[in-house]
């Protein structure tokens, strides 16, 4: 199959062209390069420099490729500053969506897979969140993310458009070979801050809270290594050739990891310490996050393989020692 990667020089994006050049198919990439990096793809794939919210170059890319299907990665992703920058959030990840859908109907292209999030679901109301669990985002960046799924829903009765949303919790790792990871500016995310931490790049790692109610007093949430994000979006994509309509699916690793348990691995990966203070909680934070992956793993075919705390660490900590990642 042909595929258009939206965002394919992202972290997740990067990964799953990777992915799919490994299986043998062909992939063009296009992405505006904001936050993506044009090294994370390689020379031998096809790249186009381009904003999704751009409809005469879309229009122009759509025909010159026939393509099979899109994946859709391209979206601001910072909950804060989707707080004090709603109108960049809904402009980027609503409206601009909006004119690739259009793009898209243009060129008879039906099938998609849109990068969705946790983040759709607000305050967790259950231990292992699942699809049914109800959607009240508490944040802009949630907001715009569920308005896409609903967008998606319609566009699935009006025009047929055939669609997954895949709800990551939190994306985690690297390619094993270590070529390509995880580097974001700023970066945000636990792991990758734990390893910045080891490496004594920036100031010591802050714990927010060490009072919830979980087995150690911090907070515990679900990591899900990235290369098996990448395996869920191409058989999402296999799904759609005999489903019709618009799907969610929820993707984590199924058990929960707490901020402690992440710097003990860490410690025991790099065989160092990790440089850390306790700080106040953050606000919104839950206790606990974690995904129940029951239906991806039944209607999909879906299997995590790399599930194990200290290798998915291993994996990124490769990574941060290249030189110049």
């Amino acid at each position: 199959m042909k595929f258009l990667i939206c965002g394919g020089a992202g972290y997740v994006g990067s990964h799953m062209v990777r992915y799919l050049d490994s299986k043998q198919h062909e992939v063009v990439v296009y992405d505006d390069l904001s936050t993506g990096h044009r090294e994370a793809v390689s020379p031998d794939v096809a790249f186009v420099q381009g904003d999704i919210g751009d409809a005469a170059a879309l229009s122009r890319l759509f025909a010159a490729h026939r393509f099979d299907a899109v994946i859709h990665f391209c979206a601001r992703s910072l909950v804060g500053e989707s707080v004090v920058k709603p109108y960049l959030y809904y402009g980027n990840n609503v409206a601009n969506t909006l004119v690739l859908l259009a793009a898209m109907r243009d060129a008879g292209v039906d099938r998609l897979v849109f990068s969705s999030t946790a983040a759709v679901f607000g305050h967790p109301q259950a231990d292992a969140i699942d699809e049914t669990h109800p959607t009240e985002p508490i944040n802009p960046y949630g907001q715009s993310k569920l308005m896409v799924e609903r967008i998606l829903a319609d566009a699935a009765r009006a025009y047929g458009l055939r669609s997954v949303a895949l709800r990551y919790f939190n994306a985690a790792g690297a390619d094993p070979s270590g070529s390509i990871g995880e580097g974001h500016d700023p970066e945000t995310h636990l792991i990758p801050n734990v390893l910045k931490a080891v490496l004594g790049q920036g100031a010591a790692l802050k714990v927010f809270g060490a009072d919830y109610d979980t087995r150690d007093g911090t907070c515990v949430r679900d990591y899900i290594h990235v290369n098996d994000l990448a395996s869920a979006h191409l058989l999402a994509i296999e799904y759609l050739a005999d489903h019709a309509g618009a799907f969610t699916f929820n993707l984590g690793n199924g058990e929960g990891f707490s901020v402690r348990e992440v710097i003990a691995a860490a410690e025991r990966v790099t065989g160092r310490p990790v440089p850390h203070e306790l700080a106040p909680r953050r606000a919104g934070d839950p206790a606990t996050l974690v995904a129940s992956s029951l239906k991806a793993r039944e209607r999909l075919g879906w299997q995590p393989r790399i599930t194990q705390l200290d290798e998915i660490l291993a994996s990124a900590w490769r990574w941060h020692l290249q030189p110049g990642y």
